[in-house]
């Protein structure tokens, strides 16, 4: 059931409970728990937080701790399968789901008493109706009360006859609502996409109880900015939506710029910009930024000597001395960082990057922190997959939510470091698969799989790793290939997950197209493939269209795909 009132429907109700914190891991999970957090702390809420990577997790959490709560809080999980049927609660428990997976589970929707859903109600759901998708259960085989009433058997015949006729009628409507309650349930499941970023959900719960915090409203910031960098949304969708913050931020940091009313330094500000799509770029040198971009390494297809020499082209183009570009970014002259954004725009324009501008915020605080919201989602993103194993599972959890923190700055810098190291990794292994043609057309979609032995191969058996560098890889290869068919095409790639176990973990992606609504069809595909063939996948992932198989059944489950998707 959505709440309209989250304020009656939902924190009224918590705040005097216990409540159990189910949290996804992804940035931003990690930001509409900070935010609910802080609320929490206002009122003195008792609450335990638990990090949930998948759905084996969440069950385990949830028989551990039903005993001792009725109240559970899911974020970024739980809305797009029947939450009841998966954890089979007793009755007297509540669920409050604020999850931007989409689409919404039919259940979830209808179910009165024990499913809350937290959603942004101008989200187009396109819920089906209640009756196309629920019937009463009609005894179909009603008992015909043959009772000899004394009346003549030709009577009785023909009342007979009747009844056969009229349950005969019966039948076939049923049949006929059942094949359309498949169809409608059909049209509405196909595809998978993501609505409002949760943060921004419970950052207008805090903005509607007046208890709204700059640091909250950063937070939204960069829930929604981890939406956009994981390509999750629509540049439609992220516009409109930095146009919703953007009155919040101007609302929040406004300050008479007298002498009198100025902000101490150390004060946080949070400011709106126009800034460039480049990664990292303030905390690394701009070279190894421009190198290490998706959108300028695809541009420029810097995988080849070609590549290279434009890149040397487009930074004479903006005259600038090889020398300054290739020292940190904090260290450049002043001069040529002052006009460094424009400089870079107009060439970036002569070499057809027309979209390296992107609207975002950036926050300040003290004399040298200056970080944008892109920049806290790469950091956070890579704390939360750190491949070196530091003690135990929620270790990395734990970590990427301190980084959220403005007092943890040690943290965010050692996310950024990891950062680096990730986007230079995926940037490699995108090289290494465009220059030795692992990229192959399957017929339906493109597929590549990276083999063991690979550098890096460790870090892309995560989730999210392996999502960056799948969207990474189709837009340099629709760059790349002068093929039009396979520029339209979705890609599915696979990388080892565990080699002790023999199993590999496989993610769909939609084609890489201007008009791509991010809509993904591969979930669905997926289930149907396996099911087929009777593979042994784990769907265990929130996401539908990450999952995991064992080796030695990928060809036939490839085979399947194929011939569904043809």
């Amino acid at each position: 059931m959505f709440v309209s009132d989250c304020r009656r429907e939902f924190y009224d109700l918590i705040v005097t409970q216990r409540v159990l914190l189910l949290v996804a891991s992804d940035v931003d999970a990690l930001c509409a728990c900070k935010i609910l957090q802080a609320l929490f702390q206002c009122d003195h809420v008792q609450y335990t937080l638990v990090p949930v990577a998948g759905w084996q997790e969440l069950e385990t959490a949830f028989l551990e701790h039903k005993d001792q709560f009725k109240y559970f809080v899911l974020i970024n999980c739980g809305a797009n399968v029947d939450l009841l049927e998966i954890l089979q609660p007793e009755e007297d428990t509540l669920f409050f789901v604020c999850d931007s997976h989409r689409p919404i589970n039919v259940v979830n929707v209808y179910n009165d008493t024990q499913i809350k859903l937290l959603v942004k109600q101008d989200d187009d759901l396109d819920v089906p109706a209640y009756d196309d998708i629920f019937r009463d259960e009609e005894d179909e085989e009603e008992e015909s009360e043959d009772e000899s009433d004394g009346s003549e058997p030709s009577e009785k015949r023909r009342r007979f006859e009747e009844e056969v006729i009229e349950r005969t009628m019966k039948r076939r409507q049923r049949q006929e609502w059942e094949a359309r309650r498949r169809e409608i349930l059909f049209d509405y499941e196909q595809y998978e996409y993501h609505g409002t970023s949760s943060a921004m959900v419970m950052f207008d719960l805090a903005w509607i109880m007046s208890k709204d915090l700059n640091d909250m409203l950063w937070w939204a910031i960069v829930g929604l900015t981890d939406q956009w960098v994981q390509d999750k949304i629509t540049q439609m969708k992220y516009v409109t939506d930095i146009g919703i913050l953007q009155r919040h931020v101007s609302r929040h940091n406004h300050r008479n710029e007298d002498e009198e009313n100025s902000l101490s330094i150390d004060c946080m500000r949070i400011a709106f910009e126009y800034d460039l799509r480049l990664a990292l770029y303030q905390h690394w040198s701009l070279y190894e930024s421009l190198c290490n971009t998706s959108y300028t390494s695809a541009s420029l297809k810097l995988w080849s000597v070609q590549g290279q020499k434009r890149l040397q082209e487009f930074l004479a183009d903006m005259g600038l001395p090889l020398k300054q570009v290739k020292q940190k970014f904090n260290s450049m002259d002043m001069s040529l960082k002052e006009n460094l954004r424009e400089m870079i725009e107009e060439s970036a324009n002569k070499f057809g990057m027309r979209d390296l501008r992107v609207q975002t915020f950036s926050i300040h605080f003290g004399f040298k922190n200056k970080f944008s919201a892109s920049d806290i989602v790469y950091a956070t993103t890579s704390l939360m997959e750190n491949i070196e194993k530091e003690g135990p599972e929620t270790t990395n959890f734990i970590k990427a939510l301190d980084s959220l923190s403005r007092g943890n700055l040690d943290k965010l810098h050692q996310g950024l470091d990891l950062a680096k190291k990730q986007l230079r990794a995926i940037q490699q292994t995108v090289a290494s698969c465009i220059c030795t043609n692992l990229v192959i057309s399957q017929g339906p979609f493109l597929y590549c799989s990276l083999m063991e032995g690979t550098p890096d191969v460790k870090l892309f058996s995560k989730p999210v790793s392996l999502c960056l560098l799948s969207k990474y890889l189709l837009k340099s290869f629709v760059c790349s290939t002068k093929n039009k068919r396979c520029k339209l095409l979705p890609l599915v790639m696979a990388a080892p997950m565990d080699v002790e176990q023999g199993t590999v973990i496989m993610v769909g992606i939609p084609p890489e197209t201007e008009s791509s609504d991010k809509k993904n069809f591969f979930g669905r595909a997926f289930e149907k493939a396996a099911e087929s063939t009777s593979s042994r996948t784990l769907h265990n992932h929130f996401e539908m269209s990450i999952i995991e198989l064992k080796t030695e059944d990928r060809s036939k489950f490839l085979d399947a795909l194929i011939s569904l998707l043809s």
